[in-house]
């Protein structure tokens, strides 16, 4: 019989190691790229918005896991959620019968959209849009679909064939035949539409890359071509669903958006079990799985879990209790426009823009002469190094996360968790304020920061 497993003595014992563990057997280039920038911190416990480190710093989070911590670390009814759903001992993935969670779930999310029918649940956002293309293709009998410039859909082949960045592209062709088309441009998804063979358009509300929000009316002038055109309309909510931006898909800051299917993962479970969902019509699943033969057509070995299921539940029913949409809707409004209110006073700062707890910060070229010396160096080395130079001080100095929005991109992307509150964002905003002000000196350690990642974006080529 085997011993006791200690997980909390193994931690104890070998958590010291994380570092080299990770540059021995996993991605070499991660702990490389967190030294170089000083983000190889050592966080300890973490709850809500918040970690802290061993010596009890707080930080705050304003990445939330790349949006999968939309309720922050530990939320205690999704925690509890989880303990009950293992003590009750279910007779989970039995492939051969059907459990409870999943219906009620899929029950849940659809009443968020009532005008679909029918749920898909798998366990990331790149396998949503796997199925959402699958289905498509299938659903329509045509082989191409568009997407536009810049977006991000994921990672494996079928979304990556979607996927509007050549950095996360290249080396890995032949994909699949699909077209970009710029995003907002009718006249572009029309051409294409001509040509007879499009299964669909898979669209984010808010691009995740740059936190670029599709023009007024585009969504529904594209769903009506789209419609004329016996094409579908994906909607990419993976990033933007369940509240991120002050409603709870992004689709529906738009009246009379409907896509045909929507694609949801991330912050589903709360960050606890990896889950996914794809929402489709009726005719759609049904044209699918037409019959007993292809019950099993589309299938995910760990889909409807009932850890995932359970926590599901938990994070919808705390969403309507805690008023989550509207709580992001009311603090991104605050955090947004304070943030916009500085743009007039540093020449560094381009735009803020974004919905909700989505938002993005842009910096651009700037007009005095001092400044424009460094910043067209920086430019010159790696577009996107200034942003980097914000994003190191804000967690060095003032213990806040951030992430640069994209590669080779001036932008900061703000996604934390919905539950932060008037008081993070007054912190955020001060520490922004200090780092600005610092930039804007013209010397400083800041700057002093910028020629270590000059040097080493040219050694990098």
């Amino acid at each position: 019989m085997s011993t006791e497993f200690d997980l909390e003595a193994l931690l104890a014992a070998r958590g010291a190691e994380r570092y080299d563990l990770h540059t021995r057997h996993l991605n070499p280039q991660l702990p490389r790229m967190l030294h170089t920038i000083g983000f190889d911190k050592v966080y300890e416990r973490a709850e809500g918005a918040h970690f802290w480190d061993a010596e009890g710093n707080d930080y705050l989070d304003m990445l939330a896991g790349f949006g999968v911590m939309g309720l922050g670390r530990h939320h205690p009814v999704v925690r509890k959620a989880l303990h009950d759903v293992l003590d009750l001992n279910l007779a989970d993935l039995t492939r051969f019968d059907c459990q409870p969670l999943p219906g009620l779930l899929a029950e849940r999310l659809l009443a968020h959209s009532p005008h679909l029918d029918r749920v898909f649940f798998g366990n990331s956002g790149t396998e949503a849009v796997e199925t959402a293309l699958k289905f498509a293709r299938f659903a329509t009998g045509r082989p191409r679909v568009l997407y536009c410039d810049h977006a991000f859909h994921g990672l494996t082949t079928g979304s990556l064939s979607v996927n509007g960045e050549n950095g996360f592209r290249d080396g890995f062709a032949p994909l699949l035949p699909d077209t970009p088309v710029p995003l907002g441009d009718l006249d572009a998804l029309a051409r294409e539409l001509k040509k007879g063979d499009v299964a669909a358009l898979i669209v984010e509300p808010i691009q995740g890359k740059g936190v670029h929000e599709s023009p007024a009316g585009y969504l529904r002038a594209a769903q009506e071509l789209l419609h004329r055109h016996k094409a579908l309309l994906i909607a990419d909510e993976v990033q933007t669903g369940l509240g991120r931006t002050g409603d709870f898909y992004a689709y529906q800051h738009e009246d009379g958006v409907e896509p045909d299917l929507v694609c949801v993962a991330k912050a589903l479970s709360g960050g606890y079990v990896p889950v996914s969902a794809t929402l489709g019509k009726d005719w759609i699943f049904k044209k699918v799985y037409s019959s007993m033969d292809r019950v099993l057509v589309h299938s995910a070995s760990f889909g409807s879990n009932a850890q995932a299921m359970a926590a599901g539940l938990a994070v919808l029913s705390v969403m309507e209790d805690e008023q989550i949409v509207a709580r992001a809707r009311t603090t991104g409004e605050l955090l947004r426009s304070r943030l916009a209110a500085l743009v007039g006073k540093y020449e560094l700062l381009a735009e803020v823009r974004g919905r909700g707890l989505m938002i993005g910060i842009e910096f651009g070229r700037p007009d005095s002469l001092k400044l424009r010396g460094r910043w067209t160096m920086l430019q010159a080395a790696r577009k996107g190094l200034f942003a980097q130079m914000v994003v190191v001080p804000l967690l060095q100095r003032h213990r806040i996360l951030t992430q640069v929005s994209g590669d080779h991109l001036e932008v900061i992307k703000l996604i934390p968790p919905l539950v932060i509150d008037e008081t993070d964002v007054e912190r955020f905003v001060d520490a922004f304020t200090a780092v600005m002000d610092e930039a804007h000196s013209g010397g400083g350690l800041m700057w002093d920061f910028g020629r270590t990642l000059i040097k080493q974006a040219v050694a990098g080529r």
